[in-house]
This record gives C-alpha cells, sequence and structure tokens, in this order.
C-alpha cells in the first residue's frame, strides 16, 4: 500500500515520519539529513508523496533529490485543512505552529485545544471547537533559558535540566538555577492553561514537541493533569493531515 513522508525541519533536528492515511508507520529524527537516509527510506516503503514544513529558507540537496523521483510539497499558510486562521500577518505564522494546530484539530475534533509545544521556544497555541485559530504566545524554550543565563551572567554555570527536581527553592547556585528555570517554566504552564480554561472549561491540553514528557512531568500533581494529552509528533500529524486533505 501506498505511503505518505512528512518532514519537519526545524531549528535544530528534521524529523521525518512515513504515513499510511492517518497511521503513522515509523518516525526519524536526524541532525543533519543525507541523500542516504532518503533514498533508505523511499526503498523500504512504498511512499508515492512528501511534504516537508521548514523553518529554514534554503534547501539542501536531499531535497531537490527527492523532488525528482515522487511528487513534492511545501508546506505553507494556505493549507489550513479546514481550520480558519485569523492571525493578522498569517505568512509570518511559523508553520510548526500552523500544523500543531492543524493536528491537534484533527486527533480531538469538536473540542477546544490548547497546545503547548515544547521546543527551542515554548509556543502556546489554541484552536477553538469549530476550528477558529486566532494565535498565540511564545516563550524561550528550556534550553534556551539554561543557555542565556550562562551567556549573560559571568558567574553562573551552564547546567542541564533535571526531572527529579522538584523543591520549591534552591539552596546552592545549581539548585537555585534548576528551581528559577524549571518552577518559572511551570508557573508559566500553569499560568497559561488557567487563563484559557477561564472560558474553556473543557480544554484539551496537547503537550507537544522534543520537551512534552518533561512538561508533562512538571504538571503531573497540578488540577490540569487529567486534562493532558501528550503528542510528542503533533507536528507530523498535522503535516500530514495537511497533504491528506490538500490533494492538489
Amino acid at each position: 500500500m501506498e505511503a505518505t513522508l512528512v518532514i519537519d525541519i526545524g531549528n535544530t533536528y528534521t524529523k521525518i515520519a512515513v504515513f499510511r492515511h492517518n497511521q503513522m508507520l515509523h518516525s526519524w529524527q536526524y541532525k543533519p539529513v543525507d541523500p542516504t537516509i532518503i533514498n533508505n527510506i523511499l526503498s523500504d516503503y512504498a511512499v508515492n508523496k512528501a511534504i516537508i514544513s521548514s523553518v529554514k529558507k534554503d534547501r539542501e540537496e536531499w531535497q531537490s533529490i527527492l523532488a525528482q523521483k515522487i511528487p513534492l510539497i511545501y508546506f505553507n499558510a494556505g493549507m489550513t485543512s479546514g481550520i480558519t486562521n485569523h492571525y493578522l500577518t498569517p505568512q509570518t505564522l511559523g508553520l510548526d505552529r500552523l500544523a500543531a494546530v492543524i493536528g491537534a484539530y484533527y486527533l480531538y475534533p469538536d473540542k477546544s485545544n490548547m497546545v503547548i509545544d515544547g521546543g527551542t521556544c515554548i509556543t502556546y497555541d489554541w484552536v477553538d471547537a469549530a476550528g477558529n485559530y486566532f494565535g498565540g504566545s511564545i516563550s524561550p524554550g528550556l534550553k534556551m533559558r539554561y543557555k542565556a543565563l550562562n551567556n549573560y551572567t559571568a558567574g553562573l554555570p551552564l547546567i542541564n535540566a533535571d526531572e527529579n527536581f522538584n523543591a520549591k527553592s534552591g539552596n546552592d547556585t545549581t539548585s537555585a538555577i534548576l528551581s528559577g528555570v524549571q518552577n518559572g517554566i511551570k508557573y508559566e504552564l500553569e499560568g497559561f492553561i488557567e487563563s484559557y480554561k477561564k472560558n474553556e472549561e473543557e480544554l484539551n491540553i496537547v503537550l507537544s514537541g522534543g520537551d512534552s514528557i518533561f512538561f508533562d512531568t512538571l504538571l503531573k500533581n497540578s488540577i490540569f493533569a487529567p486534562y493532558i494529552k501528550i503528542e510528542p509528533h503533533l507536528v507530523l500529524k498535522g503535516l500530514n493531515a495537511a497533504i491528506q486533505t490538500n490533494n492538489d
């Protein structure tokens, strides 16, 4: 049976998946991608079309090679797939944000969905049950916050996130940084969720991106935990929905 190749080129990694209709058969993550990788995927699966979403303007050699082998389209702001996009500047909207909203809308139809994507940045986007999208918020991501403390100060070390840290405050420099960054994100998450739930009691909270599991850990004891859905591949699923409903 024929399959679809879905590719999301982000700031750090390129994520690739093969779908058969709405079923994800396999997914990979690379940094960087070379033509051999693409050729191997095409030889292992009966791929008959592909879609690419990219945050980068320059196209790499492997994309040209792929376009010579199968029909290839580039995801764009016009491929809303049933979403009504009210963003004032749709051409400047991050394609990963749009794809994530589409993915949430198709995975949880007739529901209001708040999409929280934890990657290089943390993005918050909301789509209502009727598919109306008005915009969202962007803030620094988990790793970016740790790097910023190290880069913009003379004495603070660069440390890594610790999912086992659960203290309210720190008693040395390392734990103080952990408290500031991780509790700061936790309170930010809870604040955004609470503000949206005031008007949408049955709001789905969809966590996606590389830090989705970590964010779920931060929220596991919160009152919002029952409403959380974890979809690490939400952008890929949104891109697949887009190509399936935009065959032209």
